[in-house]
């Protein structure tokens, strides 16, 4: 029979059930298991120890993809829905040509229209890739020049195969 002390002190070792009698109450006790967790353990149950810690390193965490929308693909293909000119952050002044493409999979994006001068409008096809443009915000895509409807930079010299010129 375990003792009133032992009932209080651990009270996940018993399952007490409250049975009505009219005129006294009575506490049946019965055993349930034999795992003890100590209610006044300074850590919780799951907190590792310094040496666990030191054994098993924590697991890296994904890197996330900065062009999330082009779904682990190289380029995707889509459609100008607009065309309009953005002004760069802070310390720059232009006025940046960006598109807003609905590309196949459905998502719309903005995309940078890179190099001088283009010859997009609405509903053109364009190649939309990867990479950022660094003083505008909110824009992670670039329209690749020379790939369907938008042309290549004319009388570019340097840098031809970025801007699709052909070699003068």
């Amino acid at each position: 029979m375990l003792s009133f002390l032992t009932v209080i002190a651990r009270p996940s070792l018993l399952r007490t059930t409250f049975v009505s009698h009219p005129a006294f109450p009575v506490f049946h006790t019965c055993s349930t298991s034999t795992t003890f967790t100590n209610p006044f353990h300074s850590s919780a149950p799951t907190q590792r120890t310094l040496n666990q810690a030191m054994r098993h390193k924590r697991p890296q965490k994904k890197a996330l993809s900065k062009a999330p929308l082009l779904d682990n693909n190289p380029q995707r293909k889509g459609i100008v829905m607009q065309v309009f000119t953005a002004k760069p952050k802070k310390p720059n002044s232009a006025k940046r040509k960006v598109a807003r493409v609905r590309l196949t999979s459905g998502k719309v994006l903005q995309a940078y229209i890179p190099g001088e001068g283009h010859n997009l409008q609405e509903h053109s096809v364009v190649l939309v890739r990867g990479g950022r443009a660094q003083d505008l915000p909110g824009v992670r895509y670039k329209l690749v020049r020379g790939a369907s409807d938008l042309g290549g930079v004319a009388n570019r010299v340097t840098a031809r195969s970025r801007y699709g010129a052909k070699k003068p």
